[in-house]
């Protein structure tokens, strides 16, 4: 009999789509023989989530937890619109939100943790749950904020229940914990980065790449315009500061009053804001556009109806 190594078990799990301990338990039935395990497994109709791997995974919810001066955001995402309904999917969803409170926003941490409840992972369970739903799942990403004294806001978009969406923010409020109305505050600014999506905190946090690229096309645009250098350079500062006030949070208008810069607003609350996250659902994620009465001819062997 084959020795059941940790290299073994961890080759099954990556060809199966099983869980840890299915794979171990496959490998001791089989004599470490990994493609009777895999046949071991497939007949139990555990590997079944691996089918569903390659599939595009770009639904799903957005998660929110909090703890005093932390926070936590996970994106976990499934195929179908649909799954994001099945209580089950939410239940998963707020449990990795509420682990990372605790591990950290690294996922692979996030997946190797315990799974309430259970006796295995997060990443075991999830696996589990492709079989059960019989969707393509990943635990996509985390972010986690914490303050020595104030508060990390959460603020979720069209909320399917409290704490899960398909927009999430964080945001992160340094101040003396007794202020009153910090919760207040960091769930407005929370809305006011749902809707305005910034790309930066503050002016020295813009991404450098950007804003040569940005000067570049500025300068172009002014040169157009035939007028001498010294007058080009001053039209582009000007318009970097226009440029600014789109991207950079602290500089953005408050959209509660479309008057004061956020800066302003924070600063007589008494706070600083000290950094903040947007989550978007499936943001980034090249989704798959079938045409259905194509693939349905395509199942049923027929070719289809030419136009």
């Amino acid at each position: 009999m084959a020795e059941i190594t940790a290299a073994l078990v961890k080759d099954l799990r990556e060809k199966s789509g099983a869980g840890m301990m299915d794979c171990k338990k496959a490998l001791s039935e089989n004599g470490g023989d990994l493609d009777a395990a895999i046949d071991w497994l497939r007949k139990k109709g555990l590997s079944a989530a691996a089918k569903k791997s390659g599939r595009v995974a770009a639904e799903g919810l957005i998660g929110v937890a909090s703890s005093v001066n932390v926070a936590s955001m996970v994106e976990v995402n499934a195929e179908t619109d649909f799954v994001a309904r099945n209580e089950t999917f939410q239940d998963f969803v707020e449990t990795v939100a509420k682990i990372a409170l605790e591990v950290g926003e690294d996922v692979e941490a996030i997946k190797a943790a315990a799974f309430p409840g259970t006796s295995h992972t997060v990443g075991d369970e999830l696996t589990k749950l492709v079989a059960t739903i019989g969707e393509n799942m990943t635990i996509r990403r985390a972010r986690v904020l914490r303050v020595s004294s104030g508060v990390v806001a959460t603020y979720v978009h069209s909320a399917l229940k409290p704490g899960l969406g398909k927009i999430g923010v964080l945001v992160a409020l340094e101040a003396p914990s007794e202020l009153d109305g910090l919760e207040i505050l960091g769930r407005q600014v929370g809305m006011h980065v749902a809707a305005t999506r910034p790309d930066a905190l503050d002016v020295d946090s813009v991404d450098p790449a950007a804003l040569v690229r940005e000067r570049e096309v500025l300068s172009e645009q002014a040169r157009a315009s035939g007028k001498p250098e010294a007058i080009i350079e001053k039209m582009v500062e000007g318009r970097i500061r226009k440029y600014y006030e789109e991207v950079v949070l602290l500089e953005q208008v408050w959209v509660h009053d479309g008057e004061s810069r956020v800066r302003a607003v924070v600063q007589k609350a008494g706070a600083k804001l000290i950094g903040f996250d947007r989550f978007q659902l499936g943001e980034g994620i090249e989704k798959q556009v079938s045409d259905f009465a194509a693939e349905v001819a395509a199942t049923a062997g027929i070719a289809p109806a030419s136009v």
